[in-house]
């Protein structure tokens, strides 16, 4: 597989939540908590579970940041 994406982040699934149409995939990065929201129907396909490893991917063309004042 060749992406054009460059952030590309090995992680660990830990937890699934399933929706009626929506999974948030929580992973653990390398000790950062991230959540995937995907289609239900994704994450059958891509046999989501448990202790599985994924590579998540960030495409967007921005990122926002804030501090407090």
């Amino acid at each position: 597989m060749r992406l054009s994406a460059r952030n590309k982040i090995p992680a660990r699934v830990t937890a699934i939540t399933h929706g009626e149409a929506t999974a948030n995939v929580e992973l653990d990065a390398g000790g950062v908590r991230l959540v995937a929201a995907i289609t239900v129907e994704a994450a059958r396909e891509l046999g989501l579970a448990r202790g599985g490893q994924v590579i998540a991917m960030v495409k967007a063309s921005d990122v926002i940041l804030a501090v407090e004042d």
